[in-house]
């Protein structure tokens, strides 16, 4: 009887994992969009100083640390959810 009480319980989970994997994948198509207009702008800054956006590079790195969390929650190599769940990824 207890595997039966379980089992509605569990199916219901793997549905809002799925929506927040929706959620997820949604948020990486944004932030590939976002990370190419930062290249764009890192080029063109690049060109007038010879010098990368210290600010720009430090977010980059982040967010190429957001996508790493939001692949290994795809994946189901983790079950913590990235941001806005959790905090955002530090620049460590």
């Amino acid at each position: 009887m207890n595997e039966n009480s379980e089992a509605p319980i569990n199916r219901r989970n793997i549905w809002m994992r799925g929506l927040f994997m929706l959620l997820m994948a949604l948020a990486m198509h944004v932030g590939g969009t976002v990370l190419g207009v930062i290249a764009v702008i890192q080029f063109v800054i690049m060109l007038m100083s010879d010098k990368p956006n210290a600010r720009l590079a430090s977010f980059g790195r982040s967010l190429a640390r957001y996508f790493q969390q939001i692949a290994n929650f795809l994946s189901f190599a983790t079950e913590d959810i990235p941001f806005p769940f959790n905090d955002w990824p530090t620049n460590d």
